[in-house]
């Protein structure tokens, strides 16, 4: 099948390299000529809401889909009159704005920080004072990766946020002093079977998620709810592909942070560690295929290369390490690989982590670190 995907970065190569196997062809569209999936298949070089470039995509494609939420909405409908877009556009709406998306959590009954939408400096400064310092500003569309949010700890910072954000919508939350952070990715197909990924662990720095464990330890009491919260996503959304949700657990309690409609940083770990990768698994859903198991292969831990990459021997020279490079120049707190490290048994991957730490790129917390805020 001709499958086009909006979106050139590391998340579409994958894409690419995981539904190559499965007899699909890939057409990307991104605006830079470097981008990292030109490896995988054709590249339209273009801005995403480039007309002519996204009908171009559409008569190359039998469906199409995304490698991030933040394609603009014209581009996804103009797309949608002619092919399918997968996940739908009304997961892409619902994802790519803040409050549309804590609609969902609260009509879902699924637990989410305490909030306020405000459009003013004024209700921006009333909120905050309402909700209480600390607490966290983020813009209502186009946040990753720490990106367009600002944590209020103090008076200085209130004035920062309303300097930065005062002029436009915003969304403020009630900060979360979390235990760990958490996610879980589902994937639903066309007849609304489901596959479910196990919870993982999750360890951000600078806003930027630096290391992932599969399954989370720790967490078998969690499953169920976790599962819960995501089926009920899944079905209300009318979802097809993949969803990951993040979440905080407190007090053995999961609040839900944010989510995204389409595959994830945080399931890197399964192109090793499980027996059907979230890449797979999301080609097949779009393009009308089964399911694959989503059982792990023991145990995972994901490590994020950051601004700079290690020699590829150091890295291969640990016993159960798969590195992947994604052919990206460096430059500071950008993603250039991951490399997963798998094993039958916890203590054999966490050896195996300890040896990476210290190389290039690879931000690994000392062991027993917590780290609390919404990233």
């Amino acid at each position: 099948m001709r499958v086009g995907v909006i979106g050139g970065g590391q998340l579409g190569r994958m894409l690419g390299f995981a539904g190559i196997p499965l007899g699909c062809t890939f057409t990307f569209l991104d605006p830079s000529a470097e981008a990292g999936a030109r490896a995988a298949g054709e590249l339209i070089v273009a801005p995403y809401d480039h007309e002519t470039s996204l009908d171009r995509l559409a008569a190359m494609s039998e469906v199409v889909t995304y490698e991030f939420e933040n394609v603009p909405a014209d581009a996804a409908a103009r797309i949608a009159d002619r092919v399918p877009v997968l996940p739908s556009p009304l997961s892409l709406e619902v994802t790519r704005n803040r409050a549309r998306e804590k609609e969902v959590f609260e009509r879902s009954g699924i637990s989410t920080p305490r909030y306020r939408v405000v459009e003013s400096a004024q209700d921006l400064s009333l909120a905050i004072d309402d909700l209480g310092i600390p607490c966290v500003v983020k813009t209502l569309t186009e946040g990753y990766d720490g990106k367009g949010q600002i944590v209020v700890r103090s008076g200085g910072e209130k004035k920062e946020a309303i300097r930065r954000f005062g002029e436009r919508p915003v969304i403020v939350e009630s900060f979360v002093a979390f235990d760990r952070e958490l996610s879980v990715i589902g994937v639903r197909s066309h007849d609304g079977d489901l596959a479910i990924y196990p919870l993982v662990e999750n360890v951000h720095h600078e806003g930027i998620l630096r290391v992932s464990r599969a399954p989370a330890p720790r967490a078998e009491a969690l499953r169920e709810a976790a599962e819960a919260m995501m089926k009920e996503l899944l079905e209300d959304l009318g979802h097809v592909g993949a969803l990951t949700l993040e979440m905080f657990e407190r007090d053995e309690d999961l609040i839900a942070n944010e989510m995204a409609p389409r595959v994830h940083n945080s399931g890197h770990w399964t192109i090793e560690g499980a027996e059907t990768s979230q890449f797979e698994n999301h080609i097949r859903a779009i393009t009308g295929l089964p399911l694959g198991s989503t059982r792990p292969r023991g145990h995972s831990v994901m490590v994020n290369l950051i601004g700079a990459l290690p020699l590829p021997h150091d890295v291969l020279a640990v016993n159960g390490a798969h590195l992947h490079l994604y052919d990206k120049a460096p430059r500071p707190g950008r993603k250039l690989g991951h490399v997963t490290v798998r094993a039958d048994a916890p203590e054999e991957v966490e050896a195996a982590v300890d040896r990476l730490r210290g190389l290039a790129g690879a931000y690994l917390d000392p062991p027993g670190t917590v780290r609390h805020g919404n990233s």
